[in-house]
């Protein structure tokens, strides 16, 4: 039998595992807080700068949280912008051009690149995730589409070495134009000559939990047939009947959620294992408001009920008819016109601001406070109406209609404070054990 004293420091080991366990409870049970509240964010926006005539990247600030939208998709790694973010709350998908692809395929540079485009702005300027590219595998350059799986596997490894990899994940968006059969989704395919290239990307995504991303435009659908592709359903209209699947007799309410599951249906065929757990993400989706003389569905009023209703869709949280489970996530194209964009006028219409920051139409839908991520540490600037000033006639933007600012999602600083209370407590606590 053990001596008295044994005994005693035992029983004041045990308690002190004991409160040490109530300790490390308590911090992961504050943690566990902030990440449901940056989770509970479905909606984003992407902002892109394409144009002459934009404003300063802290400007945009207010705009965002009069949308209520705290998830942001940048195309690049601007230091400007990112310094802008800092402190904000708001999460960051954060660009690497495509013309630094082949600068990043192997360890070493990946590193060097991470030094230089994210370290720097890490931890006050919350980045969840680097987008490689923008729809390589359907630009036809092979030179970028044989890159780009080694510059993810490359930045991705640079992070792990750096503990990072957890909280910043490495995946690349698509072009729907990746599938060779859409319709019906339960056919959905992926072309067969990029099979070889995406079947190891979808492994990657599997071993990596890393979401697969793609830009889903029903616009681009129903102005390539519009006679047999009713309005509504490509305007995501809530009243509108649907259409079925003939083959899984599954209901589609509308055309995004089609295009989703198509995708989820192709990622099945290509690759059994990783459909399994391979999430699939919509990394842009708009409608133009405007567009040349043939493009007739580009009205500012269409463009308004389909960004209203894909905003409604997402902030529903729920999944599409073949995942139901998983809640559908969205960023929606795009926070301005930019004028310097090629191509038809439409493509330079797909802001949801003008550059001066006027809306370009009213929102019918307003989303819940809880989608945005706003909160947390001095950025430099105020939202209107809060005795601060924004340049610009920022305030009209974003004071007007349904873009009025929005309550907040908590505070970080004061959940930060209020964890910080909590572990002094429970270190009292030990102390006193002690």
């Amino acid at each position: 039998m053990a001596p008295p004293s044994c005994l005693l420091r035992a029983a004041w080991y045990g308690r002190l595992e004991c409160l040490h366990g109530l300790w490390l409870a308590v911090v992961l049970c504050a943690l566990a807080t902030a990440s449901d509240a940056t989770s509970a964010s479905l909606v984003g926006i992407n902002y892109g700068r394409v144009g002459s005539n934009l404003p300063a990247p802290q400007a945009v600030l207010p705009l965002l949280e009069g949308l209520g939208i705290g998830r942001v998709r940048l195309y690049d790694a601007d230091p400007a912008v990112l310094h802008a973010f800092a402190k904000t709350g708001v999460e960051l998908f954060v660009g690497v051009p495509d013309q630094c692809l082949a600068g990043v395929v192997d360890l070493g540079s990946a590193r060097s690149w991470l030094k230089a485009n994210v370290m720097p702005f890490l931890p006050d300027t919350k980045i969840a995730a680097l987008t490689v590219g923008n729809e390589v595998l359907t630009g036809n350059n092979c030179a970028l589409m044989r890159a780009l799986l080694p510059a993810m596997q490359s930045l991705h490894g640079a992070l792990a070495e750096l503990g990072l990899d957890k909280q910043i994940a490495v995946t690349t968006a698509h072009n729907l134009g990746v599938l060779g059969t859409s319709y019906p989704p339960s056919a959905g395919a992926f072309r067969k000559d990029l099979l070889p290239c995406i079947c190891p990307i979808l492994d990657y995504h599997a071993r990596t939990g890393s979401p697969f991303l793609v830009n889903a435009y029903p616009y681009f659908a129903y102005s390539g047939d519009p006679k047999g592709i009713h309005l509504e359903y490509a305007l995501l209209e809530a009243g509108y009947a649907g259409v079925p699947d003939p083959n899984s007799g599954l209901q589609y309410p509308n055309l995004l959620v089609a295009q989703v599951d198509a995708v989820y249906h192709a990622i099945a065929a290509a690759n059994t294992a990783a459909s399994r757990v391979v999430e699939v993400r919509i990394s842009e989706t708009g409608w133009p408001s405007s567009g040349n003389p043939n493009e007739t569905a580009a009205t500012p009023q269409n463009a308004a009920r389909y960004n209203s209703n894909a905003m409604r869709l997402v902030a529903e949280g729920k999944g599409t008819p073949l995942k139901p489970s998983v809640a559908l996530r969205a960023y929606v194209f795009a926070l301005f016109n930019e004028n310097m964009k090629p191509g038809l006028a439409s493509e330079r219409n797909y802001g949801l601001f003008k550059p001066d920051g006027t809306p370009v139409y009213e929102l019918s839908y307003k989303l819940p406070r809880d989608n945005s991520t706003f909160g947390g540490g001095n950025s430099g600037w105020r939202f209107p109406g809060g005795g601060g000033n924004v340049t610009g006639g920022y305030d009209n933007g974003v004071n007007s209609g349904y873009y009025d600012i929005s309550a907040a999602s908590p505070d970080s600083a004061v959940w930060w404070r209020w964890a910080q209370a909590a572990v002094a407590g429970a270190m009292a606590v030990l102390v006193a054990a002690a």
